[in-house]
C-alpha cells in the first residue's frame, strides 16, 4: 500500500535527518518540504520541524517516535 509521506524540514536540521531516516529505515518514502521557501508553511511551522505528514495527517512534530510509526504502518496496513 502507497502512503503520501511528507517531511517538513529546513536545511541544517539534525532532528529532520533523524526523521527522515527513520522513515526509510520503515519502508516510507517520503517527499522532504523546505518550509523555508514557502511563508504559508513558514508560518505554520516555525521552529517545530520536523513535521512527518502521513495520507495527509500530521503524525509527528520534533522527533520521530519509531514504536508509534511501526504501528501506525501495521494498522494501516491490509490484512491478509
Amino acid at each position: 500500500m502507497s502512503r503520501e509521506v511528507i517531511l517538513y524540514t529546513r536545511p541544517g536540521c539534525h532532528l529532520c535527518d533523524d526523521a527522515h531516516e527513520v522513515l526509510v529505515r520503515n519502508g516510507l518514502e517520503p517527499r522532504s518540504v523546505n518550509i523555508d521557501q514557502d511563508a504559508g508553511l513558514r508560518e505554520r511551522y516555525g521552529e517545530c520541524v520536523p513535521v512527518v505528514s502521513i495520507d495527509g495527517k500530521v503524525r509527528f512534530r520534533g522527533r520521530v517516535d519509531e514504536r508509534l510509526l511501526r504501528r501506525l504502518i501495521r494498522a494501516s496496513s491490509p490484512r491478509r
